[in-house]
This record gives structure tokens, C-alpha cells and sequence, in this order.
């Protein structure tokens, strides 16, 4: 029987430079969306994925609300007029879009397919209804199809998520009793995605988002060999 290796005598196992060596993964962009009941942290989790992923980059959407203190067109938003919003409606540009307390929004198609054929990845964050939106495209498109990954993020259960509103301090008890009604329903809905995430806390949330998207890109379809020579 051979004596085991001493410790010593193996290369160092760290991230130095021999990470920094190693080739990038050749793989094509990813269009994720992300979808959760309000007040589950989706919010906070795509900020923190856009964060850690430089090739990533956010879907600019239109809205045809004013802009608010500091915002760009362009930047935080494409904003519309309600009458140039409504005839890209009947052109069928968006992707998915609603309106949301008198203000319409909409993910341009162009927009998305822009940042892909960039070679960029694109989150999106939109409501379940958006996210069937986007899934039904995708059926008829085999660019959006290929790209797509869907994402639904849920509370542990929907006594923490009333917890979590209430933290929040922004609702009343009619406006919480009515978003966990809604909830609900979205949470019904997480077997039309690709992955669920039990939300537990920000750190983990993001591991398992990271986890999630470092598999997609070694997927068969996705990952790409290097050129041998």
C-alpha cells in the first residue's frame, strides 16, 4: 500500500494566478427573468447578481410615468407618452407589459435582443404574468428561446412574507391582506418556471441565483468547446 501524498508535495490549490490564467467559458448570453410575490427581496437580489456579474446587464424598460428626481431617459427608463406606448402595444414590440396604478410598462423586444446579440446576459424582473408573457414569445422565437431562463423566488411561507411587509412599514392592513391575496396566486404559479428559490437570506439567495447561472452557462446547447488546434 502507497503512503499518502504529503500535503506539500501538491501545487497550491488557490486562486491566484493560476485562475487568472485559465481561458474564459465560451458560452452564449443568457436572458434571465426573475420573478416573486412582492416583498419576497427580488429586488435586492437582482441588484446584488448585476453586482457580481459584469457581463449582466439590466433590460431598460419603457414606462409613461413621469421621471422622478435624478432619473435619465434611456438609463433608468425609456419614457413614453400614453400614445406612443399604446401603438408600440399594437405593434407588438414589447415583451410583456401592464399597467400598474395608471402607468403603463413594457420590455422593449428590441431591447432585449440588442444586449444578447451583444453577447450580453439580461435579467429581467417582472411579475409572473410577465413572465408568461416573455415564455410565450420565446415559444414562437428560438433566439429568446435559446437565452431563456426563468427564475421564481418564494417566501419560506406566507406567515414570514406578512412579517416582511409589515417591516417595511409602507402598506396598511388592507393593502398587506390584499398583496398576500396576490401572492398567493403567484406562488401557485412557480411550476411554469425553470428554478425555485426558497428565499432565505440576501447572501444565500444570491448564492443559489450564482449557483443557478454558473450551471446554465456549462449547459449542453449553451457552453461552447474551445477552438483546438
Amino acid at each position: 500500500m502507497k503512503p499518502a501524498a504529503k500535503e506539500e508535495n501538491r501545487p497550491a490549490a488557490s486562486g491566484g494566478a493560476a485562475q487568472k490564467n485559465m481561458p474564459a467559458l465560451l458560452t452564449s448570453p443568457m436572458l434571465v427573468v426573475i420573478s416573486a410575490p412582492s416583498g419576497t427581496g427580488k429586488t435586492t437580489l437582482c441588484e446584488q447578481t448585476l453586482a457580481a456579474r459584469p457581463n449582466m446587464s439590466r433590460a431598460i424598460t419603457c414606462t409613461t410615468r413621469d421621471p422622478r428626481a435624478g432619473e435619465k431617459d434611456g438609463v433608468d427608463y425609456y419614457f413614453l407618452d400614453a400614445g406612443d406606448f399604446l401603438k408600440r402595444v399594437q405593434a407588438g414590440n414589447f415583451l410583456e407589459h401592464a399597467t400598474v396604478y395608471g402607468n403603463s410598462y413594457g420590455t422593449l423586444k428590441s431591447e432585449v435582443l440588442s444586449k444578447l446579440r451583444m453577447g450580453k446576459d439580461v435579467l429581467l424582473n417582472v411579475d409572473v404574468q410577465g413572465a408568461a408573457a416573455i415564455r410565450a414569445h420565446a415559444e414562437e422565437d428560438v433566439e429568446l428561446r435559446n437565452a431563456l431562463v426563468t427564475v421564481f423566488l418564494t417566501p419560506p411561507s406566507i406567515d414570514i412574507l406578512e412579517t416582511r411587509l409589515k417591516k417595511r412599514g409602507q402598506d396598511s392592513s388592507q393593502t398587506i391582506a390584499k398583496r398576500l391575496g396576490v401572492a398567493k396566486q403567484e406562488i401557485s404559479q412557480w411550476k411554469n418556471f425553470d428554478y425555485l428559490i426558497v428565499s432565505s437570506s440576501i447572501a444565500e439567495d444570491v448564492r443559489r441565483l450564482q449557483a443557478i447561472l454558473d450551471a446554465e452557462q456549462m449547459k449542453h446547447g449553451r457552453a461552447q468547446l474551445p477552438a483546438y488546434e
